[in-house]
């Protein structure tokens, strides 16, 4: 199995596949890692929670329909466990591509194909945009779901994102729902402090009543007294 054909295959037929979107594409890189993980296998048990977690699914409903229509689509064979012990049954189709596409060297090393440094990098961001696709979808419709604005969700995933998913920038985020609902408290506790501030500020800067006699004065003022 020649794991790198084998993506570059299957990422081609995904941008060819207009009934995909990025959660299924995101389940099946999942899927993908724990055949790898397994050393590919023809077929292999899994675990949904396991999968679910690496996958960044956060809804048993969604998980099940992605994983159902890829087994409908003939990305994958998915046959469901009814025992918690054993789990469910996946086979993953070998989408390789061509030995003759420019892309490979003619020469292979134990089997696999030599791949140039400019193609894997490539190979390599494509992976990531992937992934950050699928990071976006799920936490726009986590915001979507607890009744913030899109605007909020977006500014929660670049700001992550950004510092690579570390909380405080250096610890490794573990539950990044839990760390979206303490964003959203700040958000609110930061919205409500604004509005306050706004208020005292309107009520300081009242324009001066020009009927009222501000500066307390004599209209009958000696001006040989002193100051």
């Amino acid at each position: 199995m020649n794991y790198i054909k084998h993506l570059n295959g299957v990422l081609d037929q995904f941008s060819k596949d207009n009934r995909l979107n990025p959660t299924h594409i995101s389940l099946y890189i999942a899927l993908f890692q724990f055949w790898n993980y397994n050393r590919f296998p023809n077929e292999f048990y899994i675990n949904r929670e396991e999968i679910m977690k690496f996958s960044k699914i956060g809804s048993n409903t969604t998980y099940h329909r992605c994983i159902k229509e890829l087994s409908h689509w003939k990305y994958i064979l998915y046959s469901p466990s009814h025992n918690p012990f054993k789990g469910s049954k996946v086979k993953l189709f070998n989408f390789s591509t061509s030995d003759k596409q420019d892309l490979y060297l003619d020469s292979t090393i134990n089997g696999q194909a030599l791949v140039s440094n400019t193609n894997m990098f490539k190979h390599n961001i494509n992976f990531i945009k992937l992934e950050a696709i699928a990071k976006e979808k799920l936490i726009l419709e986590f915001f979507k779901k607890e009744n913030y604005p899109e605007l909020e969700a977006k500014k929660f995933f670049n700001h992550y994102q950004g510092i690579g998913w570390k909380v405080g920038g250096k610890t490794k985020m573990v539950d990044w729902q839990a760390t979206a609902r303490s964003w959203m408290l700040k958000a609110k506790e930061m919205n409500l402090s604004v509005r306050a501030q706004s208020r005292t500020n309107n009520e300081n800067n009242l324009p001066l009543d020009h009927f009222q006699d501000n500066l307390h004065t004599n209209q009958n003022k000696n001006y040989d007294e002193p100051l």
